[in-house]
């Protein structure tokens, strides 16, 4: 019989593991201790959903008490919370009141658009600034430096709404370029009813990565090992990107807090051009107290932000030998 030795890589898998096992669980108590949270909030927010259905019509008594068992709207709030969490479990997130359909098909819905705008402002600010915070940092003092700190500062300092008004009138109104409002039909079209939306979106996210990467290129580009590698002969195309690797934390670090920017950002920028997507099914459901669709958008969310979150731990680990090495020994 031959006995297998331990091989090495199983210590270093082991923190790995552990650190997965402890996010997921401090993710499920987030959620749930936010779901409860929410849940008190909507009901105590000033309002009668009764009277948000009817309108203005006139309805008698009867009716008013029929629609409040329909929806279950006399039950102690406790009741109405573990009845909504139940479903939950089975996965059932209830009924939209204000649609008229399934949770689940309102977001579904709505679910792609969202998706497709995120995607293309992440990588239009991914895509524009982290080559001019590199070259910013390679070319410090110069007119490319300022040209990129005075566009950083530009970017951070523009409101999302503002900056989206601003191109609607440029590139929709003054310049129809661009259409003004809807997310059109079809993939092509879709795209190009995107284009603006995301320009809106990148401008203030690329501007954060353009200084998170001129700030660690800076850093890494004074370092020692960089002195080292220059006088050796090593050639300069390879120095500077042994430099923006070990100056990849940090960017990384700032890329995953641009996608929990985007979830905030979208809200405004689905308003600005008429987007029908979830920013906007979002704010519509909150005014109309859509109970169902705010819970399971607020947890969609928050389990989103989450697993960005920890899918750039598991980024440092593999771009930092010194973290895999700490995890190993531990």
């Amino acid at each position: 019989m031959t006995e297998t030795l331990p091989t090495a890589r199983a210590p270093r898998l082991r923190p790995i593991g552990r650190m997965l096992a402890v996010r997921v669980l401090g993710t499920l108590a987030i959620l749930f201790v936010l779901s409860i949270v929410v849940f008190s909030m909507l009901h105590l927010a000033p309002g009668d959903l009764v009277k948000t259905l009817l309108g203005t019509r006139p309805a008698s008594p009867e009716a008013v008490a029929a629609i409040r068992e329909q929806y279950h709207l006399d039950d102690p709030l406790p009741v109405q919370y573990l009845r909504w969490l139940g479903g939950v479990l089975t996965g059932d997130f209830g009924q939209s009141i204000r649609l008229q359909t399934s949770v689940a098909d309102a977001i579904g819905s709505r679910l792609g658009l969202t998706l497709a705008l995120c995607g293309l402002a992440f990588v239009a600010a991914i895509g524009t600034g982290i080559p001019l915070g590199v070259q910013s940092a390679v070319r410090a003092g110069g007119v490319l430096d300022r040209i990129g700190t005075a566009l950083g500062v530009i970017g951070l300092s523009a409101p999302t709404f503002a900056v989206g008004l601003l191109l609607l009138y440029v590139f929709a109104y003054y310049l129809p370029i661009f259409p003004v409002y809807g997310g059109g039909r079809g993939p092509l079209d879709t795209l190009y009813h995107l284009i603006l939306p995301a320009i809106t979106l990148a401008a203030g996210l690329g501007a954060i990565v353009l200084k998170l990467t001129r700030t660690a290129m800076l850093r890494e580009l004074d370092a020692d090992y960089v002195t080292s590698a220059r006088a050796r002969g090593i050639p300069e195309g390879r120095v500077r990107r042994l430099a923006l690797r070990n100056a990849a934390i940090p960017i990384v670090t700032g890329a995953s807090l641009l996608l929990t920017f985007l979830v905030g950002g979208t809200v405004l920028a689905e308003t600005t051009y008429a987007l029908p997507g979830l920013g906007t099914l979002l704010q519509d459901s909150v005014l109309f107290k859509d109970l169902a669709v705010v819970q399971a958008l607020t947890l969609l969310v928050s389990l989103v932000i989450a697993v960005i979150a920890l899918l750039a731990d598991l980024a440092y680990l593999l771009l930092d030998p010194r973290v895999r090495a700490k995890g190993g020994t531990a």
